[in-house]
């Protein structure tokens, strides 16, 4: 199963309505329990709409999809979908995408007539929801061939699915795969007849590591990977290190562009809605501390401290510390203040950060949640004792109750809030298509030898379209370099305007 989120924690996302379900779910092993933020970036954008606005839960029908004969339009049947009936809504749900990711239809216009990606054979394994569809649609538009699974079992939009297998883009996926159907999707993705694939898009690192296994020989021949998140992006350094990596792969998932929205820009909105949602508190006055001050960090506090909260922070490196300091924030340890907290945030991606003896001298009432990676951050297996009492309140809402009665609220069971109570906004999806689109390009386009067997960061001229690609949405004017200027300072009038090592 593709569920990857920490460690071993697969089945980290999904919610259950009862106990029942759950543990109905829990019998079934997983394998994969890596993911990180970036990767699952794409999975809440499902949450909130495909499951009120999509009439594709599992109870149209119990046959499994591999079962089912069915063709589209066209006559085809390359592809394996819930229902290929629920085409024309999915295609609603992607024009809707659309009207957000305005960079990637521009993109399309201006690279349409030269094709950048003929011949571009590209299999896909990443969230298939309407967002992602517009990606593989543009990548379609520049030439390439594509072939598409998915890398989470529960993020599918059935609809989505559809309507692009509907367009003749051969689609495996639905949601709610067992690991079984996971694994077989990405074979059937990989082993076609007479087709095989040039270029590979990740998230998480499942595809590669299946053609990395199953099929050495097409792997070989593979002009390079691009590979969307911190999980499979240290599973490509493992390889590399080991010596095994025998192509070009790309890291976009530590782009300036991408890491500002994904971290900064988009805790920044999620945080208060994450909250919100899930206990309707009132942030004036209240005392939060957060622990770790980097880019979430950052956007976390930026964000508690317009609506009033007393903000505090815990940093182990100096230079965070500082900087927390300049902003207005007091530097404290945890454990000096955590009988005043009313709210206690994590966003390290470290483990252990709120520990069971900071959890019991906790006051009555506090909310506990994280914003980091994985959901090590607080130590939940400790609260799993006989003498605390826990109690589902809403969906996404424990109260675990200590013997003399007090409370402490814990959120989405420590998972990351953002992605399991809220969403994450179209437009930072966009910002993570677009690098993916151009990166596909470069690799594919780069001349023999611009790129060894190593793991490569986009290029900063690259990065600079992508975010040059998505100012006319704010109607943002670029100011440019007269020939003088640019001779002064030494750079090219079109870019890249900063040293590789400018931190911004």
């Amino acid at each position: 199963m593709a569920h990857k989120h920490g460690h071993g924690h697969g089945r980290d996302r999904i919610q259950f309505a009862n106990a029942e379900d759950k543990q109905e779910f829990s019998k079934y092993p997983t394998k994969a329990g890596r993911r990180s933020l970036s990767r699952s970036i794409s999975q809440s954008s499902t949450d909130s709409y495909s499951s009120a606005a999509s009439y594709t839960d599992s109870s149209d029908d119990e046959t499994s999809p591999r079962d089912k004969a069915q063709v589209n339009t066209h006559g085809s049947s390359d592809f394996c979908v819930k229902n290929i009936k629920q085409a024309e809504f999915g295609r609603r749900e992607i024009e809707i995408a659309e009207q957000d990711m305005s960079a990637l239809i521009s993109l399309r216009k201006r690279a349409q007539g030269e094709k950048p990606l003929a011949g571009a054979k590209i299999v896909g394994c990443t969230h298939i929801t309407a967002q992602t569809a517009v990606l593989i649609e543009t990548l379609v538009a520049l030439g390439a061939q594509c072939r598409w699974t998915a890398c989470n079992i529960y993020s599918t939009q059935n609809e989505v699915a559809a309507a692009l297998a509907e367009t003749g883009v051969p689609v495996f996926a639905w949601k709610g795969e067992s690991e079984d159907d996971f694994w077989w999707c990405i074979d059937r993705c990989v082993n076609t007849e007479g087709w095989q694939a040039n270029m590979i898009l990740d998230d998480g690192g499942d595809l590669t590591h299946w053609v990395y296994k199953k099929y050495p020989s097409v792997f070989k021949k593979v002009r390079g990977i691009v590979e969307e998140s911190v999980t499979g992006v240290h599973r490509l350094y493992q390889l590399s290190k080991a010596g095994k990596l025998c192509v070009p792969a790309m890291n976009v998932n530590d782009s300036v562009t991408k890491q500002k929205f994904d971290n900064l820009y988009c805790c920044r909105e999620s945080i208060l809605d994450g909250l919100k949602r899930t206990t309707d508190i009132m942030f004036g006055g209240k005392q939060v501390v957060v622990c770790g001050y980097g880019e979430v960090g950052k956007g976390c506090c930026t964000a508690l401290k317009a609506l009033g909260a007393i903000v505090c922070i815990t940093e182990i490196d100096p230079i965070c510390a500082l900087q927390a300091c300049m902003d207005g924030f007091r530097v404290v340890k945890l454990s000096e203040v955590i009988r005043q907290m009313d709210v206690v945030i994590t966003c390290t991606g470290n483990k252990n950060v709120v520990t069971r003896e900071q959890l019991d001298r906790m006051k009555n009432g506090c909310i506990v949640c994280n914003m980091g990676h994985s959901n090590t951050e607080i130590d939940v297996a400790s609260l799993r004792s006989p003498e605390l009492t826990w109690e589902r309140v809403r969906s996404q809402v424990d109260h675990i109750i200590w013997p003399d009665g007090k409370r402490v609220v814990l959120l989405a069971e420590g998972r990351l809030l953002n992605l399991s109570c809220s969403t994450v906004p179209t437009f930072v999806l966009s910002i993570t298509a677009t690098t993916q689109a151009l990166a596909l390009i470069e690799l594919f386009n780069a001349p023999e030898g611009r790129y060894k067997q190593d793991v490569y960061l986009l290029p900063k001229k690259m990065d600079e379209y992508v975010a040059s690609l998505h100012l006319p949405n704010f109607d943002a004017h670029l100011t440019e370099l007269s020939d003088e200027q640019a001779k002064y300072m030494g750079l090219n009038k079109n870019g890249p305007f900063k040293p590789n090592y400018y931190r911004y």
